[in-house]
């Protein structure tokens, strides 16, 4: 049946459709279905510039509800908030029907990639983190450390947070919302080293060209989320720390050519074949997660539009539940 027209979602739309919750469970089940190859395979392309850059993603799903194909169009540029007081990433995700192209929607891109990100390492923490996991380091205390610490939240009793950027200032701002939002203890750190060896727990999510997480700061039994290597310019962790340990992907191909397995490649350290597994195995039950409480487990999280066309499929039926949004018929 050919739908009425495309629905157009607002930001405010969009985030008063999707909860955190509803996010990490589709996406999830976005892993399991892409490793029982119920997907059409993810897809990037990356435009680079001097300031930032752009990247396209595009996955599909075929799910209960139907199949979906989603094509998100971001822009990142890092320096937006200081210069025009934008936000550094935003952009559209273009939702269309799975079998027949339609266009069902067009929506706001910004909340979408921040909480999916964030449920992406929820996804990664309920199976590679130690249940009794307590204390958490965040690396970046931007819009995405918040997402990151909130969807922790949800799959981990956290008892103690430390919170770490080179702005001490957004650090404090951080520690302070975060501590009122989650009644969590966070406490603003400068010594990074020293809150590692305090952490059960650490997430990087910040802009960094250069590797500032090395081998030695990093306890037995860590389980590490680097987030914010999303092109091949980015990188977070130190090469040597990849190399040593366990290191589990959103996709492979991806992380390898822009993630911080990318760079470990790179250094002649590290080959794809050394990679533990995909996400979705571990999800789908196929290869086992944490087998010890000793090991560090390193998640490189590049970010894939599985994650996207899940959480903008939540969006669109319940979009439709509600009747919000408004509606165009782009052939006209």
């Amino acid at each position: 049946m050919k739908p009425d027209g495309t629905l157009i979602l607002k930001r405010s739309e969009v985030a008063s459709l999707l909860s955190l919750g509803e996010c990490i469970g589709a996406v999830e089940e976005a892993f399991r279905l892409n490793e029982e190859g119920q997907s059409l395979p993810p897809g990037v392309l990356e435009t680079l510039t001097g300031d930032g850059g752009f990247h396209i993603k595009s996955a599909g799903l075929k799910l209960a509800a139907g199949t979906y194909y989603a094509a998100k169009v971001n822009g990142n540029f890092p320096r937006n908030t200081s210069r025009w007081g934008l936000p550094t990433i935003q952009g559209v995700i273009a939702l269309h029907d799975g079998e027949s192209g339609y266009p069902l929607a067009l929506m706001d891109s910004i909340e979408i990639t921040a909480l999916r990100t964030g449920a992406a390492t929820a996804v990664a923490a309920k199976y590679l983190a130690r249940p009794d996991s307590k204390a958490a380091t965040v690396c970046g205390c931007g819009v995405q450390g918040r997402a990151q610490l909130k969807s922790l939240a949800q799959v981990i009793r956290l008892a103690r947070v430390y919170a770490y950027d080179r702005d001490e200032v957004l650090a404090g701002k951080f520690a302070d919302e975060m501590s009122e939002e989650l009644r969590t203890e966070v406490i603003p750190v400068t010594d990074l080293p020293g809150a590692l060896g305090a952490s059960d727990v650490c997430v990087t999510c910040t802009p960094s060209r250069r590797p500032f997480l090395m081998q030695e700061h990093v306890r037995a039994g860590t389980f590490v989320a680097a987030v914010g290597a999303d092109n091949p310019l980015k990188q977070e962790l130190d090469p040597a720390l990849m190399a040593s340990n366990k290191v589990v992907v959103d996709v492979l191909e991806q992380c390898a050519t822009i993630g911080d397995l990318h760079h470990a490649i790179a250094a002649g350290v590290m080959d794809k074949s050394d990679v533990y597994a995909e996400l979705g195995a571990i999800v789908a039950a196929r290869t086992p997660g944490r087998t010890s409480d000793e090991e560090v487990i390193i998640f490189d999280s590049t970010g894939t539009a599985l994650q996207d066309v899940a959480a903008a499929s939540v969006v669109y039926q319940n979009a439709l539940r509600a009747g919000v949004g408004g509606w165009l018929d782009l052939a006209e």
